[in-house]
């Protein structure tokens, strides 16, 4: 037999090429493996060194080896949190020529960890709530994609602390199915079991002692289930929207960005009378917002403040004429997002005295001018329109805290 290993990256055979592939993995010596929490498997799995770099190493047979790294690939691509895979190892024998199962090698995942190792002390329910919601958006982001895990559960996830929150992670892919879109039934299978998986993996840290005495391990099945549906909910249903009603829209977003979520796009589309707005999210990936403004308009901005400008530049190109998307006659994006600049973006900072324009940059008053609208809209109930935004907006501005004006001028 023939040792081959397969990677897209030509640098991972190289790094990889020292490990003891002709040792069964689970006799592999010491000197190569690193001790970490290691989640419940059906297949060995072992932590080991290549070079500077900590690899999680899996045997299983080499369809299926191959059929996970391919799906992993994918799943990068698209953007999904899951591990990184860097190679499959075939074509492996023992000092006595007996074959040896393949195996599938990912990168450790920094800061990660099983949720066995999460619930060596005493988790209290406050903090399991957030935990199940990481699992719930991953599941989401994964049914958005096209992707059926088929596996769903807390040992196929790792977890890491993001601050106050928690961000999960797919670590085995191994019974997933890529799709160009889930129909309602592969999403329900799923959902379910989820559930199903979830309240048994409790179950077993409740007969340990190692689960609040207060948690129901059904009762939270269960929850994750609710939690995955008003997710998938806000983030497929369309709205209708009167166009003068611009900060339904805004409102609408607010709540998408609290849930976890960045709007790519706006599919803004005008009813046949052309008094509605029709609206449907998309979801990105960090830093899009940032990258878009720039491509879209020049304009270099933060990620939260480029955000809240292509909001705005995607509601105002809904109301113009020539904005057809999809027709080779109506204007393209970049025209009209060159337009907003000029009639909208620039007008409107201009009009705030120069006195202000020292303390801020152009894209920070424009946000807080976008802000300073929402607000106004939302206690008139309709839309208060820019230029009175503005004038209220100056009216009441304070300086900034003195620490924080060290900001350029503003164009």
């Amino acid at each position: 037999m023939v040792l081959q290993i397969s990677a897209t990256n030509p640098e991972h055979p190289t790094l990889l090429f020292d490990l003891p592939w002709d040792t069964p993995l689970e006799h592999w010596p010491e000197e190569h493996l690193v001790s970490l929490p290691r989640g419940i498997s059906r297949h060995v799995v072992r932590y080991a060194r290549a070079g500077d770099e900590v690899v999680a190493v899996k045997e299983l047979a080499a369809r299926p080896a191959l059929r996970e790294y391919e799906l992993l690939r994918v799943l990068d691509r698209v953007g999904i949190p899951g591990v990184d895979p860097l190679a499959v190892v075939t074509g492996r024998a023992d000092s006595a020529g007996e074959p040896l199962e393949p195996v599938l090698i990912t990168r450790h995942l920094k800061g990660s960890l099983p949720y066995r190792s999460m619930f060596e002390t005493t988790m209290r329910p406050s903090t399991m709530g957030r935990l199940m919601d990481a699992l719930a958006v991953l599941l989401v982001r994964l049914h958005l994609a096209g992707f059926a895990w088929g596996d769903c559960s807390l040992s196929n996830t790792l977890f890491r602390r993001d601050a106050g929150a928690f961000a999960a992670y797919l670590v085995d892919a191994e019974t997933g199915e890529m799709h160009e879109r889930l129909s309602d039934g592969q999403r329900t299978y799923d959902i379910d079991l989820a559930r199903v998986n979830i309240a048994g993996e409790l179950m077993d840290l409740e007969a340990s002692g190692a689960l609040h005495p207060s948690v129901d391990p059904i009762e939270f099945g269960t929850t994750i289930c609710a939690r995955y549906g008003e997710l998938w909910t806000e983030l497929t249903r369309q709205s209708v929207y009167p166009v003068d009603k611009r900060h339904y829209i805004d409102r609408r977003i607010r709540r998408l960005n609290d849930l976890g979520f960045d709007v790519a796009e706006m599919q803004i589309s005008q009813g046949n009378e052309g008094d509605t707005v029709t609206f449907v999210p998309k979801v990105v990936d960090a830093g899009h917002h940032q990258r878009q403004l720039l491509r879209l308009t020049g304009l270099d901005a933060e990620e939260n403040q480029a955000r809240r400008l292509l909001s705005d530049l995607e509601s105002w190109m809904a109301t113009q004429d020539d904005y057809a998307p999809g027709d080779p006659l109506g204007a393209r994006p970049e025209v009209l997002a060159h337009r907003w600049v000029r009639e909208v973006f620039r007008p409107t900072v201009r009009a705030v005295p120069l006195e202000i324009r020292k303390q801020l940059d152009a894209a920070q008053i424009f946000h807080e001018l976008l802000e300073h609208r929402w607000f106004l809209c939302d206690q008139a109930q309709h839309d208060v329109g820019l230029e009175t935004a503005t004038d209220d907006y100056v009216a009441n501005w304070r300086p900034p805290a003195a620490e924080q004006s060290t900001a350029a001028p503003a164009g």
